[in-house]
């Protein structure tokens, strides 16, 4: 059974957070022990306790295992850009030791499922010439591929899944999630997919008012085999 997963994405809201989050409730449905990691994140809002990303909480309120906002979302930043950007402005280095020692802080709580989810695209730059999938690389952590069903979208998660696997990490399945409501030929668009990335569909989760809902569109029993 695998135990760790980073949910990468095509791109910026592509729906990592709906599809990784469907995945943590789908897990603990089956009696598991869960963490969703957001390891860095930009976009945050103020609170009494600190920054807070949306994203981040989303991901806690669906695991088992009940852990301090700051272990599950160690790199929060205010500004909603890129975080290599973001931390130049606030006069820091993104630090992918900080990040590691976070996840294996994390490790350490033994949870059946820990899921990481990216930011962005595949190859977010952390700055000095660092990217957040090195990070992924280094833990040798199956991926999860969440396709952004829009124009364009076969192109992006051709790429994606090619670079990944250049990365020599292994695509474990991909999920094609509508963000474009009015996209031409989806259907098209989704075997084309199928034929162009050899890995298993997870799913196809449509255009929803209510995210909550996208396990009902979900198969993953492959994961937990």
């Amino acid at each position: 059974m695998i135990n760790s997963i980073f949910i990468a994405g095509t791109d910026t809201n592509a729906g990592k957070t709906v599809i990784g989050s469907a995945i943590l409730q789908l897990a603990a449905k089956r009696g598991l022990s869960t963490i969703g990691f957001k390891p860095v994140s930009a976009g945050c809002f103020e609170t009494a306790e600190g920054l807070r990303n949306d994203d981040a909480v989303a991901l806690q309120r669906v695991s088992t295992l009940q852990l301090p906002y700051e272990k599950i979302n160690p790199i929060a930043f205010a500004d909603p850009v890129a975080p290599h950007l973001a931390a130049q402005r606030m006069g820091v280095t993104l630090d992918l030791q900080q990040i590691t020692s976070a996840y294996t802080d994390l490790l350490s709580a033994n949870a059946d499922l820990l899921l990481t989810e990216g930011a962005g695209g595949w190859r977010l730059p952390l700055g000095e010439g660092a990217f957040l999938s090195d990070f992924a690389i280094q833990q040798k952590i199956p991926v999860v591929l969440v396709v952004g069903m829009k124009l364009g979208c076969l192109n992006h998660a051709l790429l994606t899944y090619q670079a990944i696997c250049a990365d020599g990490l292994e695509v474990i399945g991909w999920v094609a999630n509508q963000i474009d409501e009015q996209m031409l030929y989806l259907q098209d668009n989704i075997e084309s997919l199928k034929q162009l990335i050899p890995a298993p569909c997870l799913g196809v989760v449509p255009k929803l008012k209510n995210t909550e809902q996208a396990a009902e569109y979900l198969s993953i029993d492959r994961l937990f085999q």
